[in-house]
């Protein structure tokens, strides 16, 4: 069943005419997925993402943040159905998409929910040109017209005509995944124009240069992805998932191949995205910095488990959990100032929990984690014998910080916690 972009409608215990609030515009719930590995004599089963809930807003940055493995990946290929789950939902603006669509996703979530790969060397096909890669998701769903203005911008006049490869793919039927399961090709060419002028997708293809920085943009559009540099060719593939206008955008380490002197440009790319289009963003990263410079809301993730969260500029200064400390410490540590007050602010919010320095924290453990506890519990320099024996759950915490943003998406929620160093029944205060 194809999603339709239609409000919740409000709940039957809602106060006569108070309307209900919109449901956000993603909202995970739960979400749990394993791997399995081996062969006859025996098998193993990996859990790769835990109980992970969280919520993205319009106009909102959502940062992911953990060590390699920690399944921040994983989550991204969920959200955009290329990887199964095991359980959990997945709503957008309120509609259980893996309920609704349980054998794949359908145009209209893939039209809705876009991926940044990490790699912009690997995600271009290196023998097709802009326009190309441009063209073809325009085309595959309808949002080309053919009436010679373009959807961007209706007052804008249309584009010099094409020909060669851009005219044989306008000319080269398009059909959707119906078709090549079987359904009949009307089926498959109702979903896109029935034409769409070369003229009209060289117009788009322009606009879209132009949105992502790349000017002039008729210097660009002809050209091979070969012929681009790293931060360009990244620009192209944010070009290419805008042109189906989607309303999310997950953005997998989207800077992390590129030189350190062009990734603030990529961000704020991203950031203006969100701000002037009301675009939400996933963002999944190891960078701490990156995450902060753009996002809202941090959720740091260990072994699958999201193990703390919070606003942005309250968690990088006043982090609660001893891996989140750890990964900071590990910053500080490596990059000599960057964020070295980090460490001496947690300490004075919280004289209990010392500063963890990244050597000790960071200590490879032989040992197998304790299944029954807290999977940090090996590794973490704050171990206590209930950590060994009983994992903990995730608990609202109050924490005094005069760090933060007003004017944040994420301003007022509450910060969580999964760590037994913290009172299960904490609560945030009012103030």
């Amino acid at each position: 069943m194809a999603l339709q972009n239609t409000p919740r409608s409000g709940s039957a215990g809602n106060v006569a005419g108070a309307a209900a609030p919109p449901p956000p515009l993603l909202e995970v719930r739960g979400l749990r997925k394993e791997f399995v590995s081996g062969g006859l004599f025996g098998s193993k089963r990996t859990v790769a993402v835990q109980d992970v809930s969280f919520t993205v807003d319009r106009g909102e940055a959502v940062a992911i943040v953990g060590e390699s493995g920690s399944g921040k990946s994983t989550i991204a290929r969920m959200l955009l159905r290329l990887t199964g789950s095991d359980g959990g939902e997945i709503r957008l603006e309120g509609r259980d998409v893996l309920a609704e669509e349980p054998r794949g996703a359908s145009l209209s979530f893939r039209g809705r929910v876009q991926m940044v790969f990490q790699d912009p060397f690997g995600s271009l096909n290196p023998v097709h040109s802009i326009a190309h890669h441009l063209a073809r998701p325009l085309l595959r769903h309808g949002r080309v017209s053919s009436g010679g203005a373009s959807a961007l911008n209706p007052a804008k006049s249309v584009g010099s005509h094409v020909e060669g490869p851009l005219q044989r793919l306008v000319q080269r039927p398009e059909t959707s995944d119906r078709v090549r399961k079987g359904g009949s090709a009307a089926e498959g060419r109702a979903e896109v124009p029935a034409r769409a002028r070369p003229e009209d997708l060289r117009a788009r293809a322009l606009e879209l240069l132009r949105l992502v920085g790349l000017e002039p943009a008729e210097d660009f559009v002809d050209r091979y992805p070969y012929e681009l540099s790293g931060g360009q060719r990244q620009r192209v593939a944010i070009a290419r998932a805008l042109a189906v206008e989607p309303d999310l955008l997950v953005a997998d380490e989207p800077t992390s191949m590129l030189d350190v002197s062009i990734r603030t440009g990529v961000l704020n790319l991203l950031s203006s995205l969100k701000s002037e289009r009301g675009l939400g963003i996933v963002l999944i990263t190891h960078d701490l910095a990156s995450a902060r410079y753009l996002s809202d809301r941090i959720l740091v993730l260990y072994r699958g488990r999201i193990v703390e969260d919070g606003e942005s500029g309250v968690l990088i200064e006043s982090p609660l959990h001893p891996y989140t400390k750890a990964l900071l410490a590990s910053i500080a540590d490596s990059h000599g100032s960057g964020m070295s007050d980090a460490r001496s602010h947690a300490a004075q919010a919280s004289p209990t929990l010392p500063a963890v320095p990244a050597s000790k924290a960071f200590k490879a453990s032989k040992a197998r984690p304790e299944q029954a506890g807290c999977p940090f519990a090996p590794r973490c320099p704050e171990v206590m014998e209930l950590c060994r024996t009983q994992e903990p759950r995730s608990r609202a915490v109050a924490f005094a910080s005069l760090v933060g943003d007003a004017q944040s998406p994420a301003a007022g929620r509450p910060r969580h916690v999964r760590c037994h160093l913290y009172p299960e029944d904490a609560a945030p205060s009012g103030s």
